[in-house]
């Protein structure tokens, strides 16, 4: 089996190779275009496609160069920390930005400081806030999208689209007849900008990207049967004008994609749309030149985790640190769409599990998901203030002790047991062993959360009864907070957090991609995941057997929910019986996997796109050249592991 799964990857991987040497092969026919990539989250930390674009933007540099350009908002916090404020390098761009600025639009031109040093140039949309009426108007008289609706995300959708549409025709007007451009569009809030730039015929090539559909994150929040019934309505949400938009890109579009199989059975359904090309969101993976380096940085993160366990659980630490496991589950505080309620009610079976079956392994389980809270929880901060100061005095007697039988040895003598430790020295452990004990037991949040009584999570955590008892063989911990190393109770960067932990586990119901589970693959950590989620489905696909590797598939597509939960459950006890060795081996091979997850390699999809985009909206500039010169072909397979 070994063997087989080696030989599949590395057959993936001759495939993705072939592609690439094809699309370069079109560079060489002066086929560079100018590309403008347009979205909200463009140095705009506010959701998972900043990830997406931050991440990318190293290996588009490398494939484009200086003609590519990111268009977002100006947001003057993340400008200030993320942006590097130049002068336009390129003459037309200097043009169009003085053009622009002149009429009173504040435009910033800059470098972001990321992989790639890409070119980014943001537009503050509240310099044309005047206009905003006119503008609407002008939509509703060209698309009949109404967008009078009290709504001030669509106001300021309706605003960048139409200053990014304003860029792009100045752009498209200054630059030479024979240059090509495209535009790619993200997500429903820069639609408005393809669907202008169609409306007043400027020559671009258009991509729209839908990372998750409206409706779909919509009807799935309201706990809506989704895969087994799709409506086909917004109103009643109150979301039509912003379907409108995100159907009218997708519809407009000269090429639409989305990241994962799933997403595209959704966007044909609600968007009336079917995805021309398959986009994978990938990572920029750093290669280790030994295999045992990432497997050390795990246990240098594992023992970070070991002590804050340790303050948690301090007067009822009862288990053995080498035989707990680190399971987690961590993002946006959606506890049906991510699955933290099929979670709770795994770990509940999983501690009968464990508990029937006589296990001396103690599981943690941690839920990394912020909501609302007033400040650290009290008891939280007093345990971890104990176990400090017991470590104080227990390094301060430790240090005595050595001192003590240094010497002794230097005058030729061997110290008596008895006399290592003296009467205040047991003193002083003997206080802080009794002030250590709490008839409470250790908290399941670690914060003040400010509605306690109505959370989700804290609610379900009560009627499973997890409350770390002694008994307990599953803990949990609640810690509504992103990490962070500035964090006073909790120290560690998530990234540590993550090598730390033997497994992450989201049993997600609505997730388009996924990065949580691929940020877990490309760091070495065995993940679970779903076939609703679009990681879990690429990865059936590229691998004949997933859990080999240390994915974990739970069917939530064709399963009910209690059989799913179960299914999770049996995953979680089999990981639980696994020996420490079979855990390294295991960690090796999904390490194996990054290449899978790498930009070096799915950025080729989005290039395929782009050029598929420009062959669509200029087919004379492709005229002798064969689809193996251009990389494009004339069907172009929705499913990247058939590529």
């Amino acid at each position: 089996m070994e063997s087989k799964q080696s030989e599949l990857i590395r057959a993936n991987s001759a495939n993705i190779g072939a592609i690439k040497l094809e699309l370069a092969g079109s560079d060489s026919h002066g086929l560079r275009p100018y590309v403008f990539e347009t979205a909200w989250e463009v140095a705009n930390k506010v959701g998972g496609i900043y990830t997406v674009i931050k991440t990318k933007a190293g290996v588009t540099v490398e494939e484009l160069g200086d003609h590519y350009y990111l268009l977002g908002p100006y947001n003057e916090q993340c400008v200030r920390t993320e942006v590097e404020v130049i002068q336009p390098e390129n003459k037309v761009i200097s043009d169009v930005v003085t053009s622009m600025r002149e009429r009173g639009v504040k435009v910033v031109v800059g470098r972001w400081l990321i992989d790639g040093y890409p070119q980014v140039i943001l537009f503050d949309i509240n310099s044309q806030r005047h206009l905003l009426a006119d503008w609407k108007k002008e939509l509703w008289d060209k698309t009949h999208i109404s967008t009078t609706a009290v709504d001030t995300e669509t106001d300021n959708a309706v605003l960048f689209g139409f200053i990014v549409t304003w860029f792009l025709g100045e752009f498209r007007h200054r630059i030479g007849e024979g240059d090509l451009v495209t535009a790619h569009f993200h997500e429903w809030l820069s639609a408005v900008g393809l669907i202008m730039t169609k409306m007043r015929s400027i020559d671009v090539a258009t991509m729209f990207t839908t990372h998750a559909t409206l409706l779909g994150r919509y009807l799935c929040a309201g706990h809506v049967d989704f895969y087994n019934n799709l409506p086909h309505e917004a109103g009643d949400r109150g979301i039509y004008h912003r379907y409108c938009l995100e159907r009218g890109g997708a519809s407009l579009a000269d090429i639409f994609t989305t990241v994962s199989q799933i997403t595209a059975v959704e966007a044909e359904h609600l968007l009336k749309k079917k995805p021309d090309v398959i986009t994978p969101n990938g990572l920029n993976v750093v290669q280790f030149s030994a295999l045992h380096e990432f497997q050390n940085l795990h246990a240098k993160s594992k023992d970070k985790i070991h002590e804050f366990v340790r303050g948690h659980f301090h007067g009822h630490f009862n288990f053995e640190l080498d035989k707990t496991l680190y399971f987690f589950i961590a993002g946006r505080y959606e506890y049906y769409n991510k699955g933290a309620d099929m979670f709770i009610e795994s770990l509940a079976r999983l501690n009968y599990m464990l508990q029937t079956s006589g296990s001396d392994i103690t599981v943690v389980a941690f839920i990394i998901m912020p909501t609302k809270t007033n400040n650290f929880n009290v008891d939280s901060l007093k345990s971890q203030a104990s176990t400090k100061q017991l470590r104080d005095i227990v390094n301060h007697i430790q240090g005595k002790m050595g001192l003590k039988l240094f010497e002794k040895a230097l005058m030729g003598e061997i110290i008596e047991p008895n006399n290592l430790l003296d009467k205040n020295d047991v003193l002083q452990l003997k206080r802080c062993i009794y002030a250590a004990q709490r008839p409470q037991l250790p908290p399941v949040v670690t914060h003040n959360v400010v509605d306690s009584d109505g959370d989700p999570v804290l609610n379900h955590i009560r009627r499973v009864r997890l409350f770390n008892d002694h008994k307990d063989r599953v803990k949990v911990i609640f810690h509504p907070e992103f990490l962070s190393p500035t964090n006073a109770l909790f120290s560690i960067d998530y990234e540590e957090f993550i090598r730390g932990c033997h497994l992450g586990v989201f049993p997600s119901y609505y997730e388009p991609w996924g990065y949580t589970p691929a940020e877990c693959t490309v760091m070495g950590i065995p993940s679970v995941t779903t076939n609703l989620a679009g990681f879990g489905s690429f990865m059936g696909e590229q691998l004949e057997d997933p859990s080999s590797y240390g994915i974990y598939i739970v069917d939530r597509r064709y399963k009910g929910i209690d059989e799913s939960i179960q299914e999770l459950a049996d995953v979680l006890f089999d990981f639980c019986k696994m020996s420490r060795r079979q855990r390294i081996i295991q960690r090796n091979r999904t390490e194996r996997l990054s290449d899978l997850l790498d930009w070096k390699n799915l950025g080729i999809y989005y290039k395929k796109a782009r050029y598929q985009a420009l062959r669509k909206k200029h087919p004379e500039a492709f005229l002798g050249l064969s689809d193996e010169d251009t990389g494009v072909n004339e069907e172009l397979k929705t499913d990247p592991a058939n590529n």
